[in-house]
């Protein structure tokens, strides 16, 4: 609370123990108290006083304050009328509060009712609506605003010019910023670092090392060397020339060596990013992170893990990088446990990504009873599900078995995007309801959701799962035709399964043949297991021999065929075929499912007879 005390010296009708209030406060209550002792007093008329306030409040890092300070300024300053001599800096304030603050279309408004009201425009006020358009892509917008500043008298000014450079750059109109670049009279250093960091963004390297090399030596700083270093890291070709860089920069920072270490580490050289770690003067987190997210992405947990437990300080970040690589490599387990030594750590509170990757985690495993804990904790703590967690919840309670809580979890959020849609259709066609699946496709034209390929992927996809091929041409047609999506291979897999499983396998191989892209190993298999069930071999025996005479056959082709000959009692077919399986050390993995019972997830594969229970299993299948 706000106590504000006048004495005998600072009578009621002072400013001053107003004005000494500004810096306290804080919060909303704040807030309240010092426009009730404006508005009593006559001061919200004082537009000294009101400068001010909207001055000392509009750069502060609390929301509350900020908001008032705009409806300060909009309710007694932005529609008075202006003097042609009036200094446009409260403006500029203001303007800057949204091009740097998370509504930078706001800068762009309130720039147009400047000049709607006649205030005068200066260098900073153009830099920040440049920097707003820059920010959220407003290419047209910014191609006015440059229209603009050439009708001015500082439309030259090269911290403008570079403004231009920067928002073109960022836009992806590379060849404008070029334009731009040579037609100024005189550049700095951020002029060259704007248009290589453009042109390496873009995957211009090439034009960008052509600039770097033009630029002398003096002139180029570290923001130089570290982009085309960046630049060059982002492909194995180029890694040896940002080697040749940064062996030959004459100063070096933590974004080089990072920006080094990481272009090692995406292309699978530890060796070398270790070696580099090693040698770096100063580590911070960002080091940690990438060698612990190369490690795991390489498929070396434990050295991972080593370098976790080697870190000097973790945050959530590092914690993060962790769960994810123990999720990516099968550690779902060590990944809930690294995540409940999160929540015991008192410096430390999982964030939105946290909790991505351990609902992530037990919809691998599988353990439903995790899930509800998980869901309880996010209720609990208030988060909001009409993001990626979600989504993410919807798709584990489906995975987990339990598609009546995916359902429900769906439900219950208020605000759906196109994301939740399609996780709840692809809970349904993992669990066989084609019917229920067609009827969300078209609830979403009721809610105005427009349906994306990942929706018709699911569609297809459950009824595919149940049989429904009336239904599933349907949306194949209602895809290309009304929503104008061109079909992916995996649209293609899903209908050629459909017709296979339906016996329309003439049909099958014709939409095979008619595909405008060429056709994977799923699609090929799920064909020739449609030939083999329906014992249609003037297809299956032809298609089954050119695909064992290619370089990339997978083993399932070569069982495919065995089998089909073997239909046929072609048995020195047969043979020859798992003789050519045994010369090129072909083996077909074996499938394998799974169940959990009681907390434990039981693992089955073919001909597996390992399990402790396996006599009592055999038994119980063969009585019924």
């Amino acid at each position: 609370m706000l106590v504000c005390a006048c004495s005998s010296h600072q009578p009621w009708s002072s400013t001053i123990p107003t004005l000494t209030m500004f810096p306290k406060c804080t919060t909303m209550d704040h807030v309240n108290q010092i426009h009730a002792r404006m508005v009593t007093t006559g001061f919200i008329k004082n537009t000294s006083l009101t400068t001010k306030l909207v001055l000392t409040f509009i750069s502060s890092p609390h929301d509350p304050l900020v908001e008032f300070a705009r409806y300060v300024f909009f309710k007694h300053h932005a529609f008075r009328v202006p003097h042609w001599q009036d200094d446009p800096f409260l403006w500029n304030a203001v303007i800057r509060s949204y091009s740097h603050g998370c509504d930078p279309k706001g800068a762009l408004v309130l720039f147009i009712l400047m000049l709607e009201n006649g205030v005068c425009l200066d260098k900073y006020s153009f830099s920040l609506v440049l920097k707003a358009c820059s920010k959220v892509g407003l290419m047209k917008e910014g191609m006015q605003v440059h229209g603009l500043l050439c009708k001015t008298n500082f439309g030259s000014d090269v911290f403008l010019q570079n403004c231009l450079i920067g928002l073109f750059a960022r836009c992806g109109c590379v060849e404008l910023a070029q334009q731009l670049f040579d037609r100024m009279p005189d550049h700095d250093a951020v002029s060259y670092n704007s248009m290589i960091d453009g042109y390496v963004k873009f995957g211009m390297v090439e034009r960008a090392r052509k600039l770097f090399d033009g630029i002398r030596p003096e002139e180029r700083n570290l923001i130089t060397w570290n982009s085309m270093i960046g630049g060059y890291v982002r492909s194995e070709e180029g890694l040896k020339c940002a080697w040749s860089l940064f062996v030959t920069m004459p100063e070096r920072d933590s974004v080089s060596w990072n920006t080094m270490i990481d272009g090692c580490a995406k292309h699978g050289k530890m060796e070398d990013a270790r070696a580099l770690f090693v040698e770096m003067p100063e580590r911070d987190l960002v080091s940690w992170v990438t060698m612990i997210d190369g490690y795991a992405k390489s498929g070396d947990v434990c050295a991972a893990r080593h370098l976790f437990d080697e870190m000097p300080r973790r945050d959530v970040i590092s914690c993060n990088s962790m769960m994810a690589g123990y999720v990516q490599n099968g550690y779902c387990i060590e990944a809930l446990k690294l995540f409940h030594d999160m929540r015991r750590a008192t410096n430390m509170s999982p964030d939105d990504t946290t909790l991505l990757i351990v609902v992530t985690a037990i919809a691998q495993l599988g353990h439903v009873e995790d899930g509800v804990v998980i869901h309880r904790y996010l209720m609990d703590k208030g988060y909001s599900l009409s993001g990626k967690l979600g989504v993410a919840l919807i798709d584990m309670y489906s995975k987990c078995g339990s598609i009546e809580n995916a359902i429900s979890v769906f439900e219950n959020i208020e605000a759906k995007h196109v994301d939740h849609w399609n996780a709840v259709i692809g809970g349904l066609a993992i669990h066989g309801m084609g019917e229920m699946a067609f009827e969300f496709l078209t609830e979403m034209e009721r809610h105005s959701i427009v349906p994306d390929d990942i929706t018709f992927i699911g569609v297809l996809s459950a009824c595919r799962h149940a049989g429904m091929l009336k239904e599933g041409l349907i949306c194949f047609e209602l895809m290309q035709k009304v929503y104008k999506l061109e079909p992916k291979v995996q649209h293609y897999g899903c209908m050629v399964d459909m017709l296979g499983r339906a016996g329309h396998v003439e049909e099958a191989k014709t939409l095979i043949e008619e595909m405008p892209i060429e056709p994977n190993d799923v699609i090929w298999k799920t064909l020739l297991s449609a030939c083999q069930i329906y014992e249609n071999y003037s297809i299956g025996e032809p298609v089954a021999q050119q695909l064992t005479q290619l370089n990339s056959c997978s083993p399932s082709f070569y069982v495919l065929l065995s089998n089909i000959y073997a239909s046929l009692g072609m048995w020195d077919s047969v043979k020859r075929v798992r003789t050519e399986m045994k010369e090129k050390q072909l083996k077909k993995i074996p499938g394998c499912s799974w169940i959990e019972l009681g907390g434990i997830v039981h693992q089955f594969s073919v001909q597996d007879r390992t399990h402790p229970h396996v006599s009592e299993i055999y038994s119980l299948l063969s009585s019924l």
